[in-house]
């Protein structure tokens, strides 16, 4: 009689402690309200102006007052082109490129366009495309907003700077 006793004190135990019996009688005491709406939402989204510009280098789109970006690394160029750019400082960077056959095409329009074009390879991975080196800061910078105003398709050019 005590292990029937003990039997069934200890299944009420085991039943009232789980947490699947207290869910279930939870869930059915209280059911939770879902709202439905069958009202669609509707957002409107404004059309994009459109505008012609007569001018466009003389528009704001080419900010050729925009601040100079500049970054300093180390990098590694070609021994003919270390001959002659091995004691500057400051490197006008027109484009950057993770192949070098990309630098090298790009070098080939630059060329044709007028630039002595050469590809530096940085500690970064990247082949920059370089067409001016200076050893004064103040001559670089000015040299980047004259292909800026000059050349709006290199607007983004920036200053690469020797460590």
């Amino acid at each position: 009689m005590k292990r029937i006793i003990l039997v069934a004190f200890s299944l009420a135990l085991l039943t009232s402690g789980c947490k699947v019996f207290k869910s279930s009688k939870q869930s059915e005491a209280v059911a939770p309200q879902t709202e439905t709406s069958t009202e669609a939402k509707v957002f409107s989204v404004p059309a994009p102006k459109t505008t012609v510009r007569e001018n466009p280098v003389s528009d704001n789109m080419y900010a050729t007052d925009k601040a100079v970006s500049m970054r300093s690394e180390n990098f590694t160029m070609s021994s003919e082109d270390q001959a002659v750019y091995g004691n500057k400082s400051y490197f006008v960077i027109v484009g950057s490129f993770s192949s070098n056959e990309n630098a090298g095409r790009f070098k080939q329009e630059l060329v044709q366009k007028g630039f002595k074009p050469i590809v530096l390879h940085s500690e970064t991975g990247y082949y920059r495309v370089c067409v001016d080196s200076f050893n004064d800061e103040a001559a670089a910078r000015s040299r980047v907003q004259r292909i800026r105003v000059d050349y709006p398709k290199y607007a983004d050019s920036w200053l690469l700077i020797k460590k």
